[in-house]
């Protein structure tokens, strides 16, 4: 057999095999290939739940970004923040999110899809790229549940969030019986 053609056909091989692979990975896995883990669950801090399932949707409570040592992120955006800086908290709002779905339906891939996703941004009154800050989460979203991950979604600048955190993310999801 001609050597290129044989190279060419190990090549579309090797497409469809890495596609397949990329379709079939769960949502777990994704994580594990952006090199995140879950963190724990993080406490309630007034009177309600983190989680509440109705028919085929869950909603899970707003969930504010936390450090390493569980201490919440600071700050107003636009001021003692950056808008890069808001993302990755926006982003980390997600993992903790992700750690309720988790905990609460015991294994990711029972995601069918993410419906809508609400953000806010503690910013100062002329900063306007809520959108964009709010695009560490449902980047982060897509990344892990492919076009599952695709959401409808809110971008919201607020005077302040609980415990002066730079942002807080919530979402609506559907599930699998």
């Amino acid at each position: 057999m001609n050597p290129t053609l044989m190279i060419g056909l190990l090549a579309i091989f090797s497409l469809t095999v890495t596609s397949r692979a990329a379709e079939t990975s769960t949502p777990t896995q994704r994580l594990a290939a952006l090199g995140l883990t879950l963190p724990a669950v993080p406490p309630s801090i007034a009177n309600y739940v983190p989680a509440v399932r109705s028919g085929k949707l869950i909603f899970l409570a707003g969930q504010i970004a936390r450090g390493a040592d569980g201490k919440p992120l600071t700050g107003k955006v636009g001021r003692e923040l950056t808008e890069a800086q808001a993302a990755q908290a926006a982003r980390t709002c997600v993992l903790q999110l992700l750690a309720v779905l988790q905990a609460e339906l015991g294994d990711l891939a029972r995601v069918q899809r993410i419906v809508r996703v609400g953000g806010f941004v503690n910013c100062t009154d002329d900063f306007t790229a809520q959108p964009k800050v709010v695009n560490g989460a449902s980047d982060l979203l897509v990344a892990v549940f492919g076009p599952a991950g695709r959401h409808a979604r809110a971008a919201v600048g607020v005077n302040a969030l609980p415990a002066g955190a730079p942002v807080e993310i919530e979402l609506i999801a559907e599930v699998a019986d």
